[in-house]
């Protein structure tokens, strides 16, 4: 095998971006690309680490011997080594090995732009081009109208190695989800999903968000291809797909990013701002050029190469302040004296107005828990830039509330109604989620109080209340069936439930709410704006009962909604309305169909009789523990 033949994919116009940070397609240039040169097939690698003595490729074409392949570092000071191999090709095991000049180190690292890496526990990157043929035109050329705002989102957040499971206890690999996945989320009528972590990472304990391989899918479930395939299918069933991404830490792992090249290179080289206690994790450099354009990189690469139509980001508090999760005397104000992180809140509007200004169809959505003004508001505005931010006050309140004994609930009338003050200074999701269901806080159906009637009672009007609620969705795999045991990553969901009627009356509740969502205009239209929703009445905290009104473009599309949190049917319930016309039932969780007792409105009339401040109104019958629609 011939040794390394000088050769570059960059030009000076490349590397004074690189430099400058904003070269938002490095993956095109850093990594290893299989190529031919001169009529000889082979790869070119190319690794930024600017304080390396020297770096070589290390392989199995080489016995992972130093200083047969030695890579010529770039004359430009860019730090960047790169070369041409001749005779590696597809699929070639490799890694760099870096002697450092600081101290003399030497280290082996796996590639940061790898496309694919062996299967954990082994650490090695694989040299990768796939050549996969997209068949989903159709959905890229409008998913814009199905990503809009003004859109019906609702989530099923997934853990590929977990959903399901086969022969005992294997995965499903991305090919069996192509099918049995696919199939599933588009029966129960979702139209995206989220997909926790997919990149590599060492660690199936951390669920993905400990990554090593930011630009590889992992290959536990497959290869590259095989998860193309996955997101075609998903997209030629008109399902969007969302991924999570971790900009927020990565792991110390000795192959990863940490101290690089015998260098702070990708962490901020500050224990108060580069380490992460909660996590024992590092944090990367917000204030280094290039590794602004690494991360923004990354972000364009799924939206780019996987037809990725948005990303949760993950952990955007930890990146906002920096004394997050820190003692008094672990970290430092910035030059203003205050917590903010200024450099990372840079970084996260840079990569907002980069998203957007790339691919404006797409939307990326903040996992955010504090009261940080403007998360989902436009950079020219003074916001993050984010499309949508999860609503975690609503998710905690709710859950409290819920867990209460249906005769107490009365004295917390404030906890459900409180969302709705500031329900519009965002643009909501509300999550239900993994988190909720892991570490002792059990799953949703035994969060709720009572006997077994009440429980899945009590979840039906969870999921109802949420679905009516202003804002998109997310519920979290094997809440939409009523999974009884917590959350465990190391098995699949109790699908066995679902032969239980009490099961699959949630679930045929959830396919209901979701056609629902997706019918009623006035559900979506104005989801983030005060002019979609209106109350009748929030404050019948007696009878533990709320009335509301959501609203689209066409008053004819208005919809009333009826709560009761309480096991005792409210008869003849009046309510005032804002027009006389006749309204029909057109969701009722009490259903029997969803294991209900069947309790239903005929055809109801409105009166000429003043009540909630209209001059009409109308009685209802509102089911134990139940939620009526009405149009």
């Amino acid at each position: 095998m011939a040794n390394v033949i000088a050769h570059s994919l960059f030009t000076d116009f490349d590397i004074s971006l690189f430099k400058s940070g904003k070269h938002y397609r490095l993956y095109e240039k850093l990594g290893s690309h299989p190529m031919e040169l001169n009529g000889q097939k082979g790869t070119y690698f190319a690794v930024w680490a600017p304080t390396a003595k020297s770096v070589s490729v290390v392989g199995d074409f080489n016995y992972w011997m130093e200083g047969d392949h030695k890579l010529f570092v770039r004359w430009d000071e860019s730090g960047i080594w790169e070369g041409f191999i001749p005779g590696i090709d597809q699929g070639s095991l490799y890694k760099y090995k870096i002697h450092s000049n600081n101290n003399d180190i030497k280290t082996e690292k796996a590639d940061p732009f790898a496309r694919y890496c062996q299967h954990p526990p082994n650490t090695a990157s694989v040299v990768w081009n796939d050549n996969y043929k997209w068949k989903d035109k159709k959905w890229m050329g409008y998913r814009g109208d199905k990503n809009g705002l003004d859109r019906p989102y609702s989530v099923y957040e997934v853990h590929l190695g977990s959903w399901k499971r086969k022969n005992g206890n294997e995965y499903l690999s991305y090919v069996d989800l192509s099918e049995d996945l696919v199939k599933y989320v588009k029966d129960m009528g979702f139209t995206h999903v989220e997909f926790m972590p997919i990149m590599e990472y060492p660690y199936d304990p951390s669920w993905g968000y400990q990554l090593t391989g930011y630009f590889a899918p992992t290959s536990r479930f497959g290869k590259p291809e095989d998860f193309k395939l996955l997101v075609d299918k998903l997209h030629q069933n008109d399902i969007g797909v969302i991924l999570d991404w971790v900009p927020s830490h990565f792991p110390e792992d000795a192959h990863g990013l940490g101290f690089f090249d015998g260098s702070h290179l990708y962490e901020n080289p500050d224990r108060r701002r580069g380490y992460h206690p909660d996590w024992k994790s590092l944090i990367f450099n917000y204030g280094r050029n290039e590794v602004r354009a690494f991360l923004i990189s990354n972000a364009l690469f799924w939206l780019e190469l996987y037809h990725v139509d948005g990303l949760r980001v993950d952990a955007v508090a930890s990146m906002l302040y920096l004394d997050y999760s820190r003692e008094e005397g672990e970290w430092e104000p910035n030059i203003y004296g205050n917590n903010e992180n200024l450099e990372a809140i840079s970084f996260i509007r840079e990569l907002n107005e980069t998203v957007y200004g790339n691919y404006p169809d797409v939307q990326t959505i903040a996992e955010e828990s504090t009261a940080f003004s403007g998360v989902s508001r436009p950079v020219n505005l003074g916001g993050l830039g984010f499309g949508m931010k999860w609503m975690m006050g609503w998710m905690h309140d709710t859950l409290e509330y819920f867990k209460k004994e249906p005769i107490y609930r009365k004295h917390h009338q404030n906890d459900i109604t409180f969302s709705m003050t500031y329900a519009f200074t965002e643009n909501f999701m509300l999550p239900f989620s993994h988190d909720e269901v892991v570490y002792g806080k059990q799953s949703l159906i035994y969060r709720m109080p009572g006997d077994e009637w009440q429980r899945f009672a009590n979840l039906r009007l969870l999921f109802g209340y949420m679905f009516t609620h202003p804002g998109a969705n997310l519920v979290f795999m094997g809440g939409e069936f009523g999974q009884t045991s917590e959350w465990n990553f190391q098995q699949s969901l109790d699908w066995h439930l679902t032969q239980y009627d009490v099961h699959s009356g949630i679930q045929e509740l959830i396919k209901d709410l979701n056609k629902l969502y997706k019918s009623q205009p006035a559900l979506y239209e104005k989801q983030f704006s005060h002019e979609g929703f209106q109350w009748i009445d929030y404050g019948d905290s007696e009878n533990s009962v709320l009335t509301y009104i959501r609203r689209g473009h066409d008053t004819k599309n208005d919809i009333i909604i009826a709560c009761n949190f309480t096991p005792i049917p409210r008869e003849k319930y009046r309510i005032g309305v804002p027009k006389s016309t006749a309204l029909k039932e057109i969701f009722n969780s009490d259903a029997k169909k969803y294991g209900g007792s069947g309790t239903q409105n005929a055809s109801i009339k409105t009166a000429n009789k003043e009540w909630h401040g209209y001059k009409k109104s109308l009685e209802i019958t509102i089911p134990p523990l139940g939620i009526v629609i009405l149009k």
